[in-house]
């Protein structure tokens, strides 16, 4: 096993920083910079990981803020979705696959808490989830480009179909864990229990009130 993720909270909204590297290769990707790299840098420095690519897996504020000076420090290209209308290096659409080293990354558009939204599934061991799915939760959908019918799509018709034994790296701190799985999530997240389209839009919206 080459890939090798390092999970770090950072900043006042209880996000995650993520660290993906090639163990091997020791090239690495950053996921999602936003407050405190210096955390996210003396990780690096320690263990001699080079930064490929910068990845945000949505372009909210609180997941971006720190793309600029990372990439001014280490020289990165920006990986966003297409349709991410910020500044980026690098387009990638649903189903195209980005290479670390070793390590596999296959992105999988999942709109819905943004149109922009995008999960990361890595060498079909884990799955990085943004602010689409939480433990025991999912990303709000009563923001700007939010679209609860389109969660509903990016949850049933993608995240639910994907390998149970997946580990769940989410976006944010908001659950009982900081990590999951798909399988786990199936069976307790509350947001996954099947529902019709209409159920699930009733739902979203007096989750979001």
């Amino acid at each position: 096993m080459t890939a090798r993720v390092t999970q770090t909270p950072v900043g006042q909204m209880a996000n995650f920083t993520y660290i993906l590297a090639d163990v091997n290769s020791h090239e690495a990707a950053l996921i999602d910079p936003s407050w405190e790299l210096e955390k996210i840098f003396a990780i690096m420095k320690k263990n001699a990981w080079e930064v490929r690519y910068i990845i945000n897996t949505h372009t909210h504020f609180d997941h971006v803020l720190g793309n600029e000076q990372a990439a001014n420090l280490t020289g990165a290209k920006i990986i966003q979705h297409e349709n991410s209308t910020q500044f980026k290096d690098v387009v990638v659409k649903h189903g195209q696959v980005v290479s670390i080293g070793d390590i596999m990354l296959k992105i999988i558009h999942t709109p819905g808490h943004s149109k922009d939204s995008m999960c990361i599934v890595v060498n079909d061991e884990s799955v990085f989830t943004g602010d689409t799915l939480f433990v025991g939760s999912c990303g709000r959908t009563d923001l700007p480009g939010s679209d609860a019918s389109e969660m509903y799509d990016s949850l049933f018709e993608k995240i639910a179909k994907l390998d149970k034994s997946l580990i769940v790296y989410p976006g944010h701190d908001y659950g009982s864990t900081q990590t999951t799985t798909i399988g786990r999530e199936l069976e307790y997240n509350h947001v996954l229990r099947p529902r019709s389209r209409a159920e699930f839009l009733r739902f979203m919206a007096s989750a979001d009130d």
